[in-house]
């Protein structure tokens, strides 16, 4: 479940739609929730699917580190690639904030973490990395880790609207982590191997 304060607004023909912030939303707070209405597609549920379900999901789905595709049953789905993304996802199927997201400024993911099959060149941000590759997880994890714990530090700091959707155990772990009491696991984990 996406952040309750955000919207879907048009940016632009190049990207079609995104999910815009209504109101402030600090580093730290839990953007999205992986919860029980996004749907799960295994390999062979994905090839036993007509193609127009295909295209739906090769569209709007991620790969998770098992293999299996996940459709956002929300507006999380229209979350854009960002090469400077102001969200990420954790090894714990929430994603933070890890900047301050302004009225008005779209939330971004790097799809670089998503086990994305084949590479695709990004709009031209003025970044270093043009490209989103398969394998920019085993590249970038440690960078993205560094962003991941300096948001971890805000997280019982900050509105989580979100928060009914963690249960308690994982709840007392992020605090955990925020105090230093507990390691960060890396988003590495979410890397899909290939067999």
């Amino acid at each position: 479940m996406i952040h309750p304060n955000t919207e879907i607004r048009f940016i632009s023909d190049e990207v079609g739609y995104g999910v815009i912030a209504k109101e402030l939303i600090p580093m730290g707070t839990i953007t999205w929730v992986l919860d029980k209405f996004d749907r799960e597609f295994t390999p062979d549920q994905y090839n036993a699917l007509e193609p127009i379900y295909k295209n739906i999901l090769e569209t709007y789905a991620y790969k998770n580190n098992l293999g299996n595709l996940v459709l956002c049953w929300d507006n999380g789905r229209f979350v854009n690639h960002s090469f400077n993304a102001n969200c990420l996802t954790t090894a714990y199927n929430f994603e933070l904030a890890v900047r301050d997201i302004y009225p008005g400024e779209q939330l971004t993911d790097d799809y670089g973490y998503l086990n994305i099959d084949t590479p695709f060149r990004g709009i031209d941000e003025g970044t270093r990395r043009k490209i989103v590759y398969p394998d920019d997880l085993l590249k970038y994890h440690k960078s993205w880790d560094k962003k991941l714990i300096r948001a971890f530090k805000h997280i019982s700091k900050v509105k989580q609207p979100l928060i009914g959707l963690i249960d308690e155990e994982l709840w007392q772990i992020a605090v955990q982590i925020e105090k230093g009491e507990k390691e960060m696991e890396s988003i590495l984990k979410n890397y899909y191997q290939k067999g």
